[in-house]
């Protein structure tokens, strides 16, 4: 090698190892993201619902899917009239395959005028929080389901609330949980549900936050997240694409400590291929919208 040449070789090298020390200490000096503390699970409604336990297994394993919320009516069969050896063999196989059963997805309601209803609705849910502490999951989702005609509002608000506090009471005597779906036309508005929890008034007793159009106000959902943030318990989240302020949610979530789980709650049903192939860009999609 000539001088020259020499001289030249040894500029590039110091070029070189400035501009890395430099690009160390830029990326040294940027803020370092928050740890995220939630995970991404699956609804079974309606994306899961033709999938069978073993199919479910399967995909959330290869997907990388954590938490699963098994609504109640799908083909994966785990209702309330399970056996006691059913029970302990779907425990033992979401153990065994790694994947954590969040809990149970219901259709139990309060708002109904006959005390009738709401009270074969309280028992559904008792059967349905015993079903969950078997199975070894945390917690039963249930909701209102709209406001009656010809009822006054508050009086329907304060029934919910009420029967939510017992369900909260059969919650801790089978050491489960018990969520709110933000849902139903009228009741789905954010400060109806507040009024719900405080008249539930129960530790064991919260919201499932379920991404609605309604949460928006002059395009952020900030105003109604720190109304429901202290309540919130789980979360439903849909089609990542459909406008709705998805990054500032998961921001959201992620300052205030969230360190549960976003349940992908898709429409359609396809076979167990398609699923898995849609669950793959979904979680992609996820990951990327998370970012801080």
């Amino acid at each position: 090698m000539n001088d020259q040449t020499r001289r030249g070789f040894l500029s590039q090298s110091a070029a070189v190892t400035g501009a890395g020390l430099l690009s160390a200490n830029l990326v040294e000096a940027q803020p370092r993201q928050q740890a995220l503390r939630y995970r991404l699970g699956i609804v079974t409604y309606n994306i899961a619902a033709q999938w069978d336990v073993p199919t479910l297994l399967r995909i959330c394993r290869e997907v990388g899917l954590g938490p699963v919320e098994l609504r109640t009516t799908h083909r994966h069969g785990v209702e309330p009239t399970l056996t006691a050896d059913q029970r302990r063999d779907i425990r033992n196989r979401f153990r065994d395959a790694n994947v954590e059963i969040w809990g149970c997805g219901t259709v139990c309601e309060f708002h109904s005028p006959d005390q009738a209803v709401v009270r074969r609705n309280i028992a559904t849910c008792r059967q349905f929080c015993e079903l969950v502490r078997d199975i070894g999951g945390r917690g039963v989702k249930v909701r209102p389901n709209g406001l009656p005609e010809g009822v006054p509002t508050e009086r329907t608000l304060a029934q919910i609330g009420r029967s939510l506090a017992e369900c909260g009471r059969i919650a801790n005597d089978t050491n489960v949980e018990i969520w709110v779906e933000v849902h139903g036309r009228g009741t789905a508005h954010p400060p109806h549900i507040a009024t719900m929890m405080r008249a539930a008034n129960h530790p064991r007793v919260g919201v499932t936050w379920n991404s609605n159009p309604t949460d928006v106000v002059n395009g952020s959902v900030g105003e109604y997240f720190r109304l429901l943030r202290p309540w919130i318990k789980s979360c439903h989240i849909n089609e990542l694409h459909s406008g709705y302020p998805y990054r500032e949610l998961f921001r959201l979530l992620r300052e205030s400590g969230y360190d549960r789980c976003t349940l992908a709650e898709i429409q359609g049903m396809p076979d167990a291929a398609s699923g898995e192939r849609l669950m793959r860009y979904y979680k992609a999609l996820w990951t990327e919208l998370t970012r801080a």
